[in-house]
């Protein structure tokens, strides 16, 4: 007999984890490992200051997606959203930074119900639009090329991601 929640669309808890990522290749092993747990309907916040590493997160996690390292993600800050078919479902990468209400995201095709993966830069700007139960990935300057990644996201896709992780760095993640 399988257990499910009495009610799926209920919130649920949310947990944390934070990553140290030393360097450029370490925050795009990590976009990799969070590429191959993200379904269609995910929504992943990325906040951060600017060159805070977002961008960077984003591609990795695009080019993971879509099985192509060299592929060519422009950043959306210009066209506000970019879509990208890949075989894990469509994904959305949205800039937000030139965004100056949340009720002009109507027009960018954000709403409830996105069957479309959903990789959202400068998430403040969603106001009350802001999904409590989407994934929240703050990333911070730490050193010269080094971050820290405070992630925080339903209990379930934390301790998936922390296996990832773990398997990913041969169990010392």
């Amino acid at each position: 007999m399988a257990i499910h929640p009495p009610y799926p669309n209920m919130p649920q808890p949310l947990a944390t984890l934070t990553l140290d990522l030393p360097d450029e290749a370490a925050t795009r092993r990590f976009g990799a490992v969070l590429a191959h747990l993200l379904r269609p309907g995910d929504i992943v916040l990325l906040d951060g200051s600017y060159g805070a590493g977002k961008s960077t997160l984003a591609r990795a996690i695009l080019r993971s997606m879509a099985g192509d390292p060299a592929l060519d993600v422009p950043s959306p800050s210009f066209t506000l959203v970019q879509e990208y078919e890949t075989p894990a479902g469509d994904v959305r990468h949205y800039d937000l930074w030139r965004i100056s209400n949340p009720g002009e995201l109507a027009e960018l095709g954000w709403g409830p119900g996105s069957e479309a993966i959903n990789l959202v830069e400068w998430p403040e700007k969603l106001g009350r639009l802001r999904p409590s139960q989407a994934m929240t990935i703050a990333l911070s300057n730490t050193g010269e090329e080094s971050r820290q990644a405070a992630i925080s996201a339903p209990t379930e896709q934390i301790a998936a991601l922390r296996a990832a992780m773990a398997s990913d760095s041969g169990g010392t993640a």
